[in-house]
């Protein structure tokens, strides 16, 4: 029973999740898809995704 309360104050909490946040995710997400999209060099998305690889433990070569 105690769980079934958890569970529904959590999702309350996260329905109460205040408008600045979200103006804030949104400008973040749109100003990171117009980066990558527009001005970006492919060259340097190439080396960022190849880093991350290393970083993450994965083999690219």
């Amino acid at each position: 029973m105690s769980r079934m309360i958890a569970t529904a104050n959590a999702v309350t909490s996260a329905e109460q999740s205040s408008p600045r946040a979200t103006i804030i995710l949104a400008t973040v997400l749109g100003l990171g898809l117009v980066f990558l999209s527009g001005i970006a060099q492919s060259e340097t998305l190439h080396d960022a995704a190849h880093d991350l690889r290393h970083a993450a433990g994965y083999p690219c070569h």
